[in-house]
């Protein structure tokens, strides 16, 4: 009986879930997406690197980096300006990235197509002009940031997509052979980059002259707000959870199909907040975030996808009472460690999660629970808000918590969770230990025989 509600279930997720999942896996624009974002990690780190010393909680600290100065800029301004001259240019260069991404996914000159789109975005960007006798020309560090990923997702792909079609079609410049090949792609690109910059200037234009404001605020209007219902609240983020977890299930990495949607949700969250932090306004009242990047990463899926944190843990309590089965405990150094830096691949395929159904409750539960509990200690005040500071996603919890949040509460709300989700996966878990120990003592049995 619960082999066939096994397979039926199984089949259900087979037939309707599995062709979902594939076709968004292999989604280009999702794709680009995704890897336009990777490409502003780097920069994301560092960033959040100079956030954490410009904020560091020792007063001792933070009162001395703002009276060292040299000619009147602190050490503070200075860590603010990597800050800003890092993360701030996330909106940029994820727009190279997505330009680059989507071109090289259709066989082209992703940098060309990159570089294109570059130029594109400071066009459609509204400029700032200072100075009445030597009047200076600038671009605002808010559009040039997470508040121009939006603009810079359509950029980006648009870029690419027209750049393509234009290669593809065999419409540009050719040069002879004996040129080199690096001023043969930059001719080749001539054609489409005079195409593609020319339409955003007169988007540009058309805004301009009908005093509409800017596309990056009529794109924010546009999008946001639809978006931000399922990647700005309690409700969309358990959503979202369920299907990372329903995703991981099938044996399709959850990550890599969800977080190209909300990602962009998630960054522009921590983009404002870290904006509000730097202001000391890192309050609901002033428009601050619950649901950001940091807050997924590294409060909700501890230990990987399904908060697998738990389930390895668990196996480690097994076998230190000495009460797990051989393959638990063949299983515990080879999940235990990569899990504490929230590399569940080796328990996702080695366990194996994939296709379980005996740990899908737990997995789906785990992550879902500690998106509720970190939702409401935020929101009660008694866990501050991650203050945009982003930590690699192998920087194990407890230090991650008090990394984005500035706070020992953060690491104390990581810690409180960990042993629930151990708590979730326990009894699933000894499930499956007694299922591995009769199968070993049956195999025993007939070597004996």
């Amino acid at each position: 009986m619960a082999d066939s509600k096994q397979g039926g279930f199984n089949g259900v997720i087979e037939k309707y879930l599995m062709p979902v999942a594939t076709k968004l896996a292999q989604f280009k624009p999702l794709i680009a997406i995704r890897d336009g974002i990777t490409v502003t990690m780097p920069l994301i780190i560092v960033g959040s690197f100079f956030m954490i010393l410009a904020n560091f909680p020792v007063a001792a600290w933070t009162a001395w980096i703002g009276a060292v100065a040299v000619h009147g800029v602190t050490l503070l301004s200075v860590f603010t300006k990597i800050t800003n001259g890092s993360f701030g240019l996330l909106g940029l260069i994820g727009c190279f990235g997505i330009a680059a991404s989507y071109a090289e996914q259709h066989k082209t000159d992703g940098k060309s197509a990159g570089i294109i789109a570059v130029a594109s975005y400071f066009v459609v960007t509204p400029s700032i002009f200072t100075g009445a006798k030597v009047p200076a020309e600038g671009m605002p560090y808010d559009f040039l940031g997470s508040k121009g990923l939006f603009v810079g997702i359509i950029i980006g792909l648009v870029t690419g997509g027209v750049f393509q079609w234009f290669i593809n079609h065999d419409i540009q410049v050719h040069m002879p052979d004996t040129v080199p090949p690096a001023i043969g792609k930059s001719f080749s690109a001539l054609i489409p980059g005079f195409a593609i910059i020319t339409f955003w200037g007169a988007i540009y234009a058309i805004f301009a002259w009908t005093g509409l404001g800017n596309i990056h605020l009529l794109i924010m209007n546009i999008l946001s707000k639809p978006l931000g219902l399922l990647g700005d609240t309690l409700g969309g983020t358990l959503v979202v959870t369920f299907l990372n977890s329903a995703f991981w299930f099938v044996g399709i990495h959850g990550a890599n199909v969800v977080d190209n949607i909300f990602q962009p949700i998630w960054l522009m969250n921590s983009g404002a907040n870290l904006k509000l932090a730097q202001a000391g306004k890192l309050t609901l009242a002033h428009g601050a975030h619950i649901i950001t990047e940091p807050f997924v990463d590294n409060f909700v899926f501890m230990g990987g996808g399904g908060a697998t944190i738990g389930l390895v843990l668990g196996i480690g309590i097994l076998v230190l009472m000495h009460r797990s089965s051989k393959q638990l405990e063949t299983l515990a150094p080879l999940t235990i460690v990569p899990g504490l830096f929230n590399i569940n691949e080796p328990t996702m395929f080695g366990m194996p999660i994939v296709l379980n159904t005996t740990l899908i409750i737990p997995f789906i539960l785990a992550p879902m629970w500690n998106t509720i509990i970190t939702y409401f200690a935020m929101a009660s005040g008694l866990v501050p808000l991650t203050t945009g500071t982003m930590v690699s996603w192998t920087m194990p919890p407890i230090i991650s918590g008090f990394l984005t949040t500035n706070s020992f509460a953060g690491s104390l709300v990581q810690l409180f969770n960990i042993v629930i989700d151990i708590l979730i996966y326990l009894p699933f878990l000894f499930v499956v230990n007694r299922t591995q120990k009769t199968q070993e003592a049956g195999e025993a049995a007939k070597q004996a025989a």
